[in-house]
């Protein structure tokens, strides 16, 4: 049994958020559950991870 993680990325619409994503998906982390965060702008975006869409 390998264990997985609740992630949480701050900053998932910025340049550093998004590379964290690209991270983590190139690397294969195992990620239980993301929670994406950022500014009040940018609630409502939805960004892809491993192919599925998660809303800010």
């Amino acid at each position: 049994m390998s264990k997985a993680y609740t992630v949480a990325v701050a900053g998932a619409t910025g340049a550093v958020g998004e590379t964290m994503l690209q991270l983590l998906e190139e690397r294969n982390f195992p990620v239980r559950r993301l929670k994406l965060l950022a500014s009040e702008r940018s609630t409502g975006k939805s960004l892809t991870f491993r192919g599925e869409e998660i809303k800010v």
